[in-house]
């Protein structure tokens, strides 16, 4: 594939307020019924005025026009009966309630009881439904006769039944003169919420909204990431003001064209446009100002930390805030992969590997794509190191044949994977066998399995032909649910048993590979510490924005959320306490 996918210009965190690709707009003034048939009689009535026997019209047409023009004033009439019925079934709701109302309060001020009272109400309903309907009262005339003569015959709260019996008559009047407007001029007393059907004012409509915008995306929906609940997620257009609620003295915006983060939950599915061409990086790409902007800051973004400043800024949440959201997210445009059958080999049909850097397996038929197609995009290391890593969705039940591939062609020494397998969904498939498995040639055998405290270690014998190899997957499992971790030294030991494995392992071994369920939130957190880990030691300073870009770079959404961002920072400060306490003492 030549081709580069060019990246969203939108944000990651818009779906729940945008449409789908596959869906048209929504109109808030898409014409009525009524709009359709005033439209369609002004145009019979026109037609019916140009085509005149000079005009060499066909009889049939001008036949038409007229029947339809006389069918107009029918139309209307039934229109306007109509509704004048439901205006009356709300007016005549308005009345009962009154005079329930105004019942009830009266024989509670006699002395009766909440209930007793309404037992009462009951049966002076009853009564003037007796005297309006041909029918005897359910409660029986004679009683209902001598209940309102003893309503009549009270004088200390008579004024009460005076008062309910004037508030009926007032509703009674406004509703007379009400409907008598409303079938004259097609207005009432008081205008009504919505716009009339008669005048030619139409609401704004809603189609797609600005590509920058402030929305709330949560794990609680199939989350496309690997992870868990996210904060509010401002967005910045270029120049305006952010609309997140913090102070917005304290948030930058920088002058790029950013391809802002997404999320969704529930399908997964992104609205995302196409801006710029599809060429891949440094073969003369003719990118949109955006796509231009976003991919220099992605190249040129950096903010070097020595330890005291590293310590300061790990505690600046709206410094880190402004940051993350200025740092563009590098998506591919999922319109961009159009190969039928494609969308079984992603788990998420929006988290896809970009072009230039994806991991295209060995195949036999090379013109055959989705036989060299894995969501999977190598990853540079530190000081720039080729393919130190390979990034990867978890796999699911349609793609662990390719998994397998990919580790063996790949040469891979390390897998490691974290995520559950579940996660009020599914997250990743179990890949590995429980003792001995072959897939696409690649017989694969479990040698021992190791259980720590924050994660398992276990050791597989890969077997193709002739040629046999060692692998160690290391799973960890204490990233909780919906949420970031609320302690660093789980991830930093995992992180330094990883390296300490990477060493031994042969010279000819390949990228470690690292996923969890889409293979950019905490594998982009996993893959950012250990290379800044690397970074801290050698240099003694560490640029995590610089390799946030880098990452980014190669595939799209990597440290995928605020709350991951801040994580590598109280990450990264301990770690340089760990390294400084001992030259200390």
């Amino acid at each position: 594939m030549t081709n580069r996918l060019s990246s969203s210009g939108r944000s990651h965190t818009e779906d729940s307020i945008f449409l789908k690709p596959e869906e048209d707009p929504v109109w808030l003034d898409e014409p009525t019924g009524a709009d359709r048939l005033r439209d369609l009689r002004a145009t019979a009535a026109k037609r019916s005025v140009s085509l005149g026997p000079q005009a060499g019209g066909p009889p049939g047409g001008r036949q038409a026009a007229a029947a339809a023009a006389e069918r107009g004033p029918q139309v209307k009439a039934v229109q306007k009966t109509y509704g004048l019925v439901l205006e009356l079934q709300r007016w005549a709701a308005v009345l009962v309630l009154s005079q329930v109302t105004g019942y009830w309060l009266f024989f509670v001020m006699e002395g009766n009881g909440p209930a007793s009272s309404v037992y009462k109400v009951l049966q002076v309903v009853d009564f003037y439904l007796g005297c309006i309907l041909p029918c005897n009262p359910v409660f029986g005339v004679d009683s209902a006769r001598q209940l309102m003569t003893e309503v009549a015959s009270t004088k200390e709260h008579h004024w009460v039944v005076l008062g309910t019996a004037g508030v009926g008559g007032a509703i009674c009047v406004l509703m007379v003169v009400h409907m008598v407007c409303k079938w004259n001029s097609g207005c009432g007393l008081w205008p009504a919420a919505t716009v009339s059907v008669e005048n030619c004012d139409r609401r704004q409509s809603v189609s797609r909204q600005p590509s920058f915008t402030l929305s709330e995306w949560t794990d609680a929906q199939e989350d496309l990431m690997d992870l868990d609940p996210e904060p509010q997620t401002p967005v910045f257009d270029l120049g305006a003001e952010p609309r997140g609620e913090g102070d917005a003295a304290t948030l930058t915006v920088t002058s790029v064209g950013l391809q802002e983060r997404r999320g969704s939950n529930v399908s997964l599915t992104l609205d995302m446009c196409t801006p710029g061409c599809t060429e891949p990086y440094g073969y003369g790409a003719q990118l949109s100002p955006r796509d231009q902007s976003a991919k220099e800051y992605l190249r040129e973004g950096a903010y070097p930390l020595t330890p005291a400043l590293l310590h300061a800024w790990a505690l600046d949440d709206q410094g880190l805030q402004a940051q993350f959201y200025e740092t563009p997210m590098n998506f591919v445009d999922p319109k961009e992969y159009t190969y039928p059958g494609l969308v079984r080999k992603n788990r998420y049909k929006t988290i896809l590997p970009n072009t230039h850097s994806r991991v295209i397996l060995d195949s036999q038929d090379e013109d055959d794509f989705l036989s060299t197609y894995i969501n999977a995009n190598y990853l540079k290391g530190y000081g720039g190191e080729e393919r130190a890593y390979i990034a990867t969705q978890g796999p699911t039940v349609n793609t662990v044949g390719d998994f397998w591939r990919m580790v063996w062609q790949e040469r891979c020494p390390i897998v490691v994977m974290i995520t559950n397998l579940e996660e009020k969904n599914e997250k990743c498939a179990e890949y590995w066998p429980e003792d001995s498995v072959t897939h696409e040639g690649i017989e694969i055998t479990v040698v021992t399995v190791t259980q720590e405290d924050d994660y398992s270690m276990r050791v597989f014998t890969l077997k193709r032909g002739e040629e046999e190899r060692s692998l160690r997957q290391y799973w960890y499992t204490s990233w909780p649910d919906q949420k970031t971790p609320d302690k660093a030294p789980p991830l930093l030991e995992l992180v330094q048993e990883v390296e300490m494995a990477r060493e031994d392992a042969p010279a000819t071994s390949g990228p470690v590979i690292v996923h969890c369920s889409a293979g950019i939130g905490r594998t982009g957190c996993f893959i950012a510490t250990s290379i800044l880990c690397k970074q801290l030691r050698t240099e003694g300073v560490l640029d995590i924005l610089k390799t946030t870009c880098q990452l980014r770079l190669d595939r799209g959404g990597m440290i995928q959320t605020c709350e991951q961002y801040q994580f590598v920072h109280h990450v990264l400060s301990l770690y340089e306490k760990q390294l400084s306490r001992p030259a200390e003492e």
